[in-house]
C-alpha cells in the first residue's frame, strides 16, 4: 500500500472508527478497507476532549437502527478514493458502490451544481483547507451518508439575499426522503438558499459539531404534512444568520442540545405544525425570539437553556418526548457551551480567525463577498482590530446588523457619492411576523449599529416600506445603539422614524456623530433617547400633501439625567411642503417613562419656510414645554423668534456645543 493511501486509511480509521458495515455491494477484491489495522504511529492520540468532539461513530438518532440498517456507516464497506476536482467528486458521489471519498484542497464549480449523492457514501475532508465552493449536495431517496471535516461555501447570488430568484435553489446540503445521515464537524456558509434543507420525511439524522454561518436562511426541516423526522442537533455553532436556526416543521422528535446560537437577525429555534422538540442546554446570545412554538400542535420543551441579550419569545409548551428513551447522551453545562462549541465546532485545523483588515463587497463578483452582512460575519466575534469594509456600487437588498461583538468597524461606499451604494430593505414596525407579533422599531431597521466605534461613510441606507400603499408605520432606515458611532456623508431615506438614536437600555447613554449627512422623512424622523450631533447635515421633510400638518422633525426621549439629547448644528432644514406646516419636533415620553425629559437644540442652521410659526408640538398628552427645547442663531424664513421658539442666550449657547454633547470623544471630522 502506498504511503498516501496508508495515510488516507489512517484518517478514515480516526473519523469512521469501528463502524459496522451496512448491507451494500462488496468492495472489489484487494481494495483497502478503512478498518484495516494500521501502525499506531499513524493514529493520532486522543484525549478526553478530543474523543468527545471527534467520535468514531455517530451518536443520537443517526446511530439507531431502522429501515433495514443497523445505523449510519457511510461508505465504510467500500473503497477509499480521493476527489481533487468537482468532476471527480460528482462522479464518486453518484457511484452505485459504497465509497469513502476524501476531498482534497479547494474544489470549485465554475457554475453552481447540486451534486447528486447515491447511498452508502462518506465525504471526508483530507486536511486543512478541504472545501467545496459554489456547489452543494443533493440526497433524494437515499440512505447512509456521512459528511465530515470540510467546508461548503459561497454559492450566494449577489443581491438575492431573500433567496427569491427562480434559479436560486443553492443549498449546501438538501435531503429529500432520505434516512441515516450524519453531518459532523462541517462548516457551511454563504449559500444562495439554505445551509441544510432537511425535507420530505427524512429520518434518523444527526447534525453535530458544525459551524453554520453568514446566511439569511440557515437550517430548515420539513416540507411535509407527516410528522416523521427524528433528528439530533447538538454542539453546533449557528452565527450571523437570520431565520431557520433551525425551523423544525412536523418533526416526530427533534432533540436539540448544547448548541450555540450567536448574533441571529430574526428568530432562533422554531417548532412548527405538529413538531415535537426538546431544547436543552443551549446558549442563545443576541437572538430575537430565541424559542418559538409557532402552531397549536407544536410541543417545545425549553429547559436548562441560557439567554444573553435576547428579547421576545421563549416558549415552553407541552412535554414533546424523552430523548433518553431513545439513546444515551451526555449534556454539557449550558454556561460552558459558547467556549466548548467555539473551540471545537467545524473542520479540524480550519478555525484560524480572519485577520484581514480590508474587506470588499461587490455585486459583480469582484469583491471578497457579495453581501454586506456576510462580510460583517467574516470578522471574528470579539475582535477589536480596526477593519474596513468597502462596498462597491449597487443596491444591496438586505437587512444588516453590525453586531456588538465586532467593534471598530468602518463600512464605506467605494465612491464619494453616497447614492452609488444603497443598502435597502422594507420592513415596517407594525408588520406582522409570520409566527406572531410585530417587528417593532428595532426589527424594522434596515441597518442596526450595535458595535462601539462603528463608522458608516459615503453610502445610502433606506427603508422602502410604502406608506401610500400600505398605511402609516414606523419604518426605520437606521438604528444606532452603541457609543461612539459616526455617520459621515451618509444618506438616510424613509418616512416615519427614519433614524433612531438609541441606547442599550433606558439608563444607558450612547453618542452618535453625524457629519455632512442627508436625512429625510416626515414624522419624528430623527428620534430616540441617545445623544446625537448632526453637524453640517441636510434635514429634509417630505411633503405629505397637507395644507396644515406635514410632520415633525425630531422626537427626543432623553433621560432626565442626561443633559444632552439631539443637537442640530450648522445644518440646512429643507422641504417642498407648504409654508409653516412642519414642526421642529415634539417630546417623546416612550412608554410613559416618568424619567424622560426630552432634549433638543437647533442652532446656527438655516430653516426653510416649511417650519411652523408654532415651532414645537405636543405629543401624546404631553405639552412641548415639558421637553427641553431651544434654538440659537438660526436663519432663513423658518427661523421664527417668538414664544414658540425658545432662544438660548449667548452664555447658554456656550454650554450646548458639539464638544459639550460629545464630551471626551473627539470623532474624526469634528470641528
Amino acid at each position: 500500500m502506498s504511503l498516501r493511501r496508508l495515510l488516507c486509511a489512517a484518517t478514515a480509521v480516526v473519523m469512521l472508527g469501528s463502524l459496522t458495515a451496512v448491507p451494500a455491494a462488496a468492495s472489489p477484491a484487494g481494495a483497502p478497507q478503512p478498518s484495516a489495522a494500521l501502525p499506531a504511529t499513524l493514529i493520532p492520540a486522543a484525549d478526553a476532549t478530543t474523543e468527545a468532539m471527534w467520535k468514531q461513530t455517530p451518536d443520537g438518532f443517526a446511530a439507531l437502527p431502522g429501515y433495514g440498517l443497523s445505523g449510519t456507516t457511510g461508505g465504510q464497506a467500500g473503497r477509499i478514493v480521493t476527489a481533487s476536482t468537482i468532476e471527480e467528486l460528482a462522479n464518486y458521489a453518484a457511484a452505485a458502490e459504497p465509497l469513502v471519498i476524501f476531498i482534497r484542497g479547494s474544489l470549485t464549480a465554475r457554475d453552481y451544481i447540486k451534486i447528486p449523492v447515491a447511498a452508502n457514501k462518506s465525504f471526508i475532508g483530507a486536511g486543512a483547507g478541504s472545501e467545496v465552493i459554489n456547489a452543494g449536495f443533493k440526497l433524494i431517496n437515499v440512505s447512509n451518508v456521512i459528511f465530515r471535516n470540510f467546508t461548503i461555501r459561497d454559492s450566494y447570488i449577489p443581491g438575492d439575499w431573500d433567496g427569491k430568484r427562480p434559479d436560486n435553489d443553492r443549498d449546501g446540503i438538501q435531503l429529500d426522503t432520505t434516512h441515516h445521515v450524519w453531518v459532523d464537524h462541517m462548516k457551511i456558509q454563504r449559500m444562495g438558499d439554505g445551509l441544510i434543507d432537511t425535507r420530505k420525511d427524512s429520518d434518523l439524522i444527526t447534525y453535530s459539531w458544525n459551524v453554520f454561518a453568514d446566511n439569511n436562511k440557515a437550517l430548515g426541516v420539513g416540507w411535509t404534512s407527516n410528522a416523521v423526522t427524528r433528528m439530533t442537533i447538538h454542539h453546533n455553532w449557528i452565527r450571523n444568520t437570520t431565520q431557520r436556526n433551525f425551523s423544525l416543521d412536523n418533526t416526530a422528535a427533534a432533540h436539540v442540545y448544547n448548541n450555540y446560537l450567536q448574533d441571529i437577525g430574526q428568530y432562533g429555534m422554531m417548532g412548527r405544525n405538529a413538531a415535537k422538540v426538546v431544547l436543552e442546554g443551549n446558549s442563545f446570545s443576541t437572538v430575537q425570539d430565541p424559542i418559538v412554538a409557532k402552531d397549536p400542535g407544536t410541543e417545545v420543551v425549553n429547559r436548562d437553556n441560557i439567554f444573553n441579550d435576547t428579547r421576545g419569545r421563549r416558549d415552553n409548551i407541552g412535554s414533546a418526548f424523552d430523548p433518553a428513551q431513545n439513546y444515551a447522551y451526555q449534556k454539557d453545562d449550558a454556561a460552558r457551551v459558547p467556549d466548548i462549541v467555539a473551540a471545537g465546532a467545524g473542520p479540524r485545523e480550519d478555525n484560524a480567525p480572519n485577520k484581514s483588515t480590508e474587506i470588499t463587497v461587490a455585486l459583480d463578483g469582484t469583491g471578497d463577498f457579495g453581501s454586506l452582512q456576510a462580510a460583517i460575519g467574516s470578522i471574528p466575534s470579539g475582535s477589536t482590530l480596526p477593519r474596513t469594509i468597502t462596498v462597491k456600487p449597487g443596491t444591496y437588498r438586505e437587512s444588516v446588523n453590525v453586531w456588538a461583538d465586532r467593534p471598530n468597524l468602518t463600512i464605506q461606499g467605494a465612491t464619494a457619492n453616497p447614492a452609488d451604494v444603497v443598502v435597502s430593505y422594507d420592513l415596517p414596525a407594525n408588520g406582522v411576523k409570520f409566527f406572531g407579533g410585530t417587528w417593532g422599531a428595532g426589527g424594522s431597521a434596515t441597518l442596526n449599529v450595535l458595535a462601539e466605534g462603528t463608522t458608516v461613510r459615503n453610502l445610502t441606507v433606506e427603508n422602502t416600506y410604502d406608506e401610500a400603499a400600505n398605511g402609516g408605520s414606523q419604518a426605520l432606515a437606521v438604528r444606532s445603539v452603541a457609543d461612539k458611532v459616526i455617520f459621515d456623508g451618509t444618506r438616510f431615506l424613509g418616512n416615519q422614524d427614519t433614524y433612531l438614536a438609541d441606547t442599550t437600555g433606558r439608563d444607558a447613554t450612547a453618542r452618535t456623530y453625524l457629519k455632512n449627512c442627508y436625512i429625510e422623512g416626515d414624522v419624528d424622523f430623527i428620534y430616540g433617547r441617545g445623544t446625537a450631533v448632526l453637524d453640517g447635515c441636510t434635514i429634509h421633510s417630505l411633503d405629505r400633501g397637507s395644507a396644515t400638518n406635514n410632520g415633525y422633525i425630531v422626537a427626543p426621549s432623553t433621560k432626565n439625567s442626561n443633559p444632552y439629547g439631539i443637537l442640530i448644528v450648522d445644518s440646512n432644514l429643507t422641504s417642498n411642503a407648504a409654508a409653516g406646516t412642519v414642526s421642529l419636533g415634539r417630546p417623546w415620553f416612550a412608554s410613559s417613562d416618568p424619567d424622560a425629559h426630552p432634549m433638543a437644540v437647533i442652532r446656527d442652521s438655516v430653516l426653510g419656510s416649511h417650519i411652523a410659526v408654532r415651532g414645537w408640538a405636543d405629543m401624546s398628552g404631553h405639552s412641548w414645554t415639558e421637553g427641553r427645547f431651544a434654538e440659537y442663531n438660526n436663519s432663513g424664513p423658518g427661523a421664527h423668534v417668538n414664544e414658540f421658539h425658545p432662544q438660548l442666550t449667548p452664555e447658554e449657547a456656550n454650554k450646548f456645543t458639539k464638544a459639550a454633547f460629545l464630551g471626551d470623544w473627539t470623532p474624526a471630522g469634528r470641528g
